[in-house]
């Protein structure tokens, strides 16, 4: 890790539409690790995580690494600052600064990932709440060719994590919707402690289409479709209050990016087997090769489409509550998923194609939400009565659960609403 301060200078890479204008160093040997740090807007904290973090490597990594501040499109000082440590950090870990003219967290690393000379490329939030002694069990799997890819979890029970009620639910709810949905394997998505082999890289990010927050997890379905070694790292995690992270519409996104990465993996617009086969990696690894068809496809489909209107739910619920309050906020919140619920039950539990009947089929939905509604509505009522200081939380549980009673006759309602789908042979392919 010795190693004289960086020489700043800059290059623009043309080869890729989201090329970042890069800062350099002129040192000629390419590290084994490199270590990207997106930013936007972080003059406040930059100067103290990138120090910390160089510090760390250089006196507790044992292989020669170097640190990417990766701007996104900043509007206050970030940049200028990024540039500043990177002539300014002298002896061990070298820093550089990549700069992209558009926002987009998988949009930085994408750009700088492609673009890296280093072995093993990695990613952190600048907040540092990963503790960074899982960053050398993070990157030995990559550097000695076990695994292709590796990332933290914070949902093991050897993990230490501090944070708040709503992002706990949140954040388990949503690692179980892709394991419903999307088949996967891996326990934490979301976790921003992530590393890679480059050469795996190079192949696998031109299929991610995501630039945002997404990209995670659609980089790691695809790597999983595709037979990759992904390593799970347990980590010590604290969450920083401070964070800018909209949640309602990073949750949003990616109900979006889960059903756009789904229907590509179901009509075979992602060619995963090239992937596969271009790596060596054969058929190592799962497979998911469809979901069941007939009756079992309509309920594995229907319970894919559910998880989301759940989540969807659980998030414009915590939403309103402070506005509108505990009913309100359910009748609400019920009333703008059941329109995404019967239009996704429509077209992808039961294959309804084309815009015949559209509003009858939404009539008939509102009646089955109006029955939803009225469930819950009644045990929030009765939950109120019996405990009437009950937090929204709890409130939430009480609703879920009644949301999941309610999911049985919703399904025998919506077979009889959509019972001629029952008689378009595209229903029985998976």
């Amino acid at each position: 890790m010795a190693g004289s301060g960086p020489k700043v200078s800059a290059m623009t890479a043309d080869t890729l539409d989201d090329a970042p204008a890069i800062i350099i160093d002129d040192t000629p040997t390419a590290p084994v690790l490199d270590i990207v740090v997106p930013v936007f807007n972080e003059e406040v904290d930059l100067a103290r995580c990138v120090r910390q973090l160089a510090d760390f490597l250089d006196t507790s990594m044992p292989y020669s690494a170097r640190v990417t501040i990766a701007d996104n499109a900043s509007t206050d000082s970030t940049l200028q600052l990024a540039c500043n440590l990177a002539a300014s950090i002298g002896e061990g870990a070298r820093v550089r600064v990549a700069h992209l003219d558009a926002k987009g967290r998988g949009r930085a690393l994408k750009a700088t990932w492609q673009h890296s000379d280093a072995q093993v490329v990695a990613y952190m939030d600048v907040d540092l709440s990963t503790d960074l002694n899982a960053l050398l069990p993070l990157v030995a799997p990559l550097v000695s060719g076990h695994s292709d890819l590796a990332i933290g979890t914070r949902l093991t029970r050897s993990s230490r994590v501090v944070r708040g009620p709503k992002r706990e639910f949140i954040s388990r709810s949503y690692n179980l919707m892709l394991r419903t949905a999307m088949g996967a394997s891996f326990s934490d998505a979301q976790c921003g402690f992530k590393a890679i082999r480059a050469d795996v890289a190079r192949g696998l990010l031109p299929m991610v289409g995501d630039t945002g927050w997404f990209f995670d997890t659609e980089m790691l379905v695809i790597a999983q479709r595709a037979g990759l070694r992904i390593a799970e790292i347990p980590v010590d995690w604290t969450d920083d209050p401070a964070s800018k992270v909209d949640i309602v519409k990073t949750a949003t996104e990616d109900i979006k990016g889960c059903w756009r990465v789904g229907r590509a993996l179901a009509s075979g617009r992602l060619p995963v087997a090239d992937l596969r086969n271009s790596l060596g990696r054969g058929d190592t690894g799962p497979q998911v090769t469809g979901v069941p068809r007939g009756l079992a496809g309509q309920l594995v489909r229907f319970c894919i489409v559910g998880v989301a209107s759940t989540i969807a739910y659980a998030v414009l619920y915590l939403a309103l509550h402070s506005v509108a309050g505990a009913q309100a906020a359910n009748f609400l919140a019920l009333l703008i998923t059941a329109v995404f619920n019967t239009a996704a039950n429509r077209a992808f539990t039961f294959r309804v194609r084309g815009r015949d009947d559209v509003a009858k089929h939404q009539l008939q939905g509102f009646v089955i939400f109006v029955f939803g509604w009225a469930l819950t509505a009644g045990l929030l009522l009765l939950l109120h009565m019996w405990a009437p200081d009950a937090s929204k939380h709890i409130e939430l549980l009480v609703l879920v659960v009644a949301n999941l009673v309610a999911t049985v006759l919703r399904f025998v309602g919506f077979r009889w609403v959509f019972r001629t789908a029952r008689r378009n042979p595209t229903e029985m392919v998976a």
